[in-house]
Formats: C-alpha cells, sequence, structure tokens
C-alpha cells in the first residue's frame, strides 16, 4: 500500500506533498515553526487512527501526532503529521466529577461546559490549546498550586498501540504505560481519547493589572511580597510587556480559588501602588479563564524559551528590571511551588518542580531576520541568570533544539526509554520532543 492508497482506507483527509493544500495544511499553529513532514492526515476517528498507525508499522514509517501545534518542536522531517481536530468530543460527568475528551479538544471546550457547575479542570494560561496535549507534557496551569499537574489528575487513556490495535489504559490495566503517558509526551501510543478529574471551585477571582513601565521596580517588590505569602489557592504571575505600537507596560495577573474580599486582602500591597492603568480583575465563570493573559488566539508565529528561577531574591530583581526586553514581546514569572512541588509516586512521569518560579520569555518575528535578534536576547537573559537557574525546564516548556534530558531526571529518563523499546520497537510513534533519537 502506498501513502495515496490510505485515501481508499482512511474516512479522513490525506494530503500529500505535491498536493495543492499540502503547505497549508503542515503548518503549525505556531507560524515560526517549519513543518517538513511527509504527510498530512486528518483522521475522522479512532478507526482511522488505527488504520494509519497499522499502515506506518508495515511501511516502517512513523507518526506524530498533532492537534495545532502551539509548541511544535519542527523535529518532523519525513514523518506522517496526524491531525487530531476532528477527534473534539467533550462529555462531562457532573456526578462523578470527571470529564472525558478526545485528542483533539481544547480547554476552551472543555471550561464552557463547566460555567455553571463549580467545577474546574486544571486548564493553563491560553484556552484554545489542546487539553491532551498538555496532559501529555505534564501540564502547568493555573490551578497547580492547589492541585498539582495536569497530568496527575488523569484517569484514563483510550489509545492505539504500535500494533494498531485498540487500547484502554488505566492505572489498573496497564499501570506502566499509564505512569508514562501521565507527563513522559507522545512516544508511546496515539491518545484518541481521556477521562481525567475536575475540582471544587465554587468562586474565582482572577484579571490582569496593569502599569506603565516606570512602576516596574515598585510593582516587583510588591510581587516578591505578596507570593512570598500566598496560600496555595492563590497564583499571581508577573509580566514585562513590550507591545507593537505600546508603551512597554508592567502587569500582575491573578487567579483565586476563593472570594473576592480575601483575594483583595492577599493583593492590597499591589493595590497600593499608584498609576494603575488597567484592572480586569473581578469574580469569573471558569470559561474566562482563558482572557486573564490576553494571549493570541489565532494562529501566530512565536519563539519562546522558559527556564526555572531558584530564588526571587534583590539581584534576581536587579536582573529582571535592568535592561529592556526588547525585541521580546514579554518576560514573564509564575508563582509555582505548593502541590507543583510534592513529588507523587503515583502521580506520573512528570517530575515535581522544586524551583519557586518559572521564567519565560517570548517572542514574535514580524520580518524574516527579527528571528535572529530575539534568539539573541533570550540567549542574554538567561545567561544572567544563569547563577540562578536549575538547567532543568518543564517538558511544556521545551523549545526547537531542546531535548527530554531537561525535563526528566536521570532514573524517570531511563525507565521511559526502556518502555519505548518495549512498547514501540519500530518506533512508530515520534513525540514532540523524542525520548529516543
Amino acid at each position: 500500500m502506498t501513502l495515496n492508497d490510505l485515501r481508499q482506507t482512511i474516512k479522513g483527509r490525506v494530503v500529500l506533498r505535491g498536493d495543492e493544500c499540502f503547505d497549508e495544511a503542515r503548518r503549525a499553529w505556531n507560524r515560526a515553526i517549519d513543518q517538513p513532514v511527509l504527510a498530512v492526515v486528518e483522521v475522522y476517528d479512532a478507526e482511522d487512527v488505527a488504520t494509519l498507525v497499522t499502515y506506518a508499522r508495515q511501511e516502517r514509517l512513523t507518526i506524530t501526532a498533532q492537534r495545532s501545534g502551539h509548541r511544535p518542536s519542527g523535529d518532523v522531517d519525513g514523518v506522517i503529521l496526524l491531525r487530531t481536530e476532528r477527534l473534539n468530543d467533550v462529555a462531562v460527568d457532573l456526578a462523578g466529577r470527571t470529564v472525558r475528551v478526545g485528542a483533539g479538544a481544547t480547554w476552551d471546550q472543555v471550561l464552557v461546559e463547566l460555567r455553571s457547575h463549580e467545577l474546574v479542570g486544571l486548564a493553563g494560561s491560553s484556552s484554545v490549546v489542546s487539553v491532551l496535549g498538555s496532559a501529555l507534557g505534564g501540564g502547568v496551569g493555573w490551578f497547580g498550586r492547589r492541585y498539582g499537574f495536569a497530568a496527575n489528575s488523569v484517569r484514563a487513556f483510550d489509545a492505539v498501540d504500535a500494533d494498531g490495535l485498540p487500547i484502554r489504559v488505566t492505572r489498573a490495566s496497564d499501570p506502566e504505560l499509564f505512569w508514562a503517558l501521565r507527563g513522559g509526551g507522545g512516544d508511546f501510543a496515539v491518545v484518541t481519547a481521556m477521562e481525567f478529574d475536575l475540582h471544587p471551585a465554587p468562586t474565582l477571582y482572577g484579571g490582569r493589572m496593569l502599569w506603565v513601565a516606570d512602576r516596574a521596580p515598585y510593582v516587583l517588590d510588591a510581587y516578591r511580597e505578596v507570593t512570598g505569602a500566598a496560600p496555595d489557592e492563590l497564583s499571581v504571575w508577573f509580566t514585562l510587556l513590550q507591545l507593537p505600537d505600546v508603551p512597554p507596560c508592567v502587569a500582575v495577573d491573578v487567579n483565586f480559588l476563593g472570594e473576592a474580599d480575601e483575594a483583595q486582602r492577599l493583593l492590597g500591597r499591589l493595590e497600593s501602588i499608584d498609576g494603575l492603568v488597567a484592572d480586569s480583575r473581578r469574580v469569573i465563570p471558569v470559561d474566562e479563564l482563558g482572557g486573564i493573559c490576553a494571549e493570541p488566539t489565532e494562529p501566530s508565529a512565536i519563539l519562546w524559551r522558559g527556564e526555572l528561577l531558584t530564588d526571587l531574591d534583590d539581584m534576581v530583581a536587579q536582573l529582571l528590571l535592568a535592561k529592556s526586553i526588547d525585541p521580546l514581546v514579554s518576560l514573564q514569572l509564575r508563582h509555582l511551588g505548593g502541590a507543583l512541588a510534592v513529588e507523587r509516586p503515583d502521580g506520573g512521569a512528570v517530575p515535581a518542580l522544586s524551583a519557586p518560579f518559572l521564567l519565560t520569555m517570548l517572542g514574535m518575528p514580524a520580518e524574516p531576520g527579527d528571528a535572529v535578534a530575539i534568539e539573541a536576547k533570550m540567549i542574554e537573559i538567561a545567561d544572567a541568570f544563569d547563577d540562578y537557574l536549575t538547567g532543568t525546564k518543564p517538558h511544556n516548556c521545551l523549545a526547537p533544539g531542546e531535548d527530554v534530558s531537561k525535563t526528566f531526571p536521570e532514573p524517570t529518563l531511563l525507565r521511559l526509554r526502556e518502555l519505548k523499546r518495549n512498547r514501540d520497537p519500530h518506533n512508530v510513534f515520534r513525540g514532540n520532543f523524542p525520548i529516543l533519537r
């Protein structure tokens, strides 16, 4: 059977090199990353997935699964890109406080279903990303300090294994694969659906406070004080912003699992800073979580880098404010700790994060030469903070050119590699950042 013959057996769409729509079909949501794939298969259902996997195994080809590609690695030369967008069913079980999602479902689909039910899933800052993708990579989100990683809340996976067979993966049915899929990436099977726990959220208070850039020293001082005493229910992120055609700004993004008056008490030090030019904080429904950080919802060109910070002392504060972040769009601190720092023997392959802060850098190249300047700025910033970086980072924060050795402790990495060799000896599957090279 040839790739062209797949069109007779796949109910979805098969797009091959030479087809007029090939270049558009292979593009990632992140337009900055090229995807030089062999073919694109937009599966219609789980049966299509099994057909494709069987074909790839027989022909000694490799598949990489992707919903849309918000943080693609670009490491897909010559592979088949399996698009899961049509597998987007969402079914909420309110009585059991669980939800089942297809591999193509996004967080906004889930959150809108939870709008009036005082429950929430462990979503991140963007609601247009894949629910499954965040969990396979661990998932560090708004509620991580209280409830842990998204991967920790997964109950079950429906998947297709390297032999093209449908499998149900739970702690009881296949403990080793269940462990690996929760944070270990997409190297072990094509997941077609996932079930995970929901968590109580009777009241959510969230929003963004915004000042002009000259208030940054005062905002950062207050941020250090607030995060130093923050309960696990409170997540506060500090961001230096340099948006096109807008004066430089400093923002604090807030999410609190609790009442407004308690949130305002906890944030009182920030509220005392004058010069506030915008404040969107209020009690919000869960489906408005994605709007707090005002991240792009349409395909965009984005370069990023993430690093774990060991401290936020006076020296780090000085380094953060020492220079303009231009040509970056943002330089952000996300407060970690809480449940994210707890080792969970039964929580999956995702490692605990002992570092108290995640430092992220983001640029949006508009012209061909912009990428060089953005990358140089990221290197400059990372070098300046070198004494305060752990050298490790969450799986979902890996950038093109990096690998999973930065994410997993050596024993975990060895265990994942052994499982890969046993379950997929012909390398039918390639995760976004492969376990084996």
